[in-house]
């Protein structure tokens, strides 16, 4: 599975000054999976994350309740935990990196989307 639950596009912001939208050859192997660093020309030769892993730890039907862990060379980085209100559609107190922040958002709309879809297909 890929680690936001799914294959997503948009913008690529490696190089903040310099936003772009990457090709479909990059979106699935490079983008989407994390450990870009050497791989894609646009990524920071800064020392810093190469990947960002989140999972559900809770989910009590009015929020979901989420941990993530940014990596680098396969080992922690920094990490936490994040509440998603579905009330609001949003996480409650957004992470102030705003990278991580879309990220984590991508990642409790593809579990909500995964979980309609469970439910749907169930008689």
């Amino acid at each position: 599975m890929l680690p936001l639950g799914g294959c997503w596009s948009g913008v690529c912001r490696a190089a903040p000054e310099l936003p772009l939208e990457p090709d479909e050859a990059l979106l699935r192997p490079v983008c989407n999976m994390g450990y870009a660093r050497g791989r894609c020309v646009r990524f920071p030769a800064r020392s810093g994350p190469d990947a960002v892993r989140f999972t559900v730890r809770a989910d009590d039907g009015s929020s979901v309740r989420i941990y993530y862990v940014v990596e680098r060379d396969h080992h922690p980085f920094a990490h936490g935990p994040l509440e998603y209100s579905r009330a609001l559609g949003s996480l409650v107190e957004p992470p102030p990196d705003g990278n991580l922040g879309r990220q984590a958002q991508a990642y409790v709309n593809s579990y909500l989307r995964r979980k309609t879809e469970s439910s749907a297909e169930q008689p």
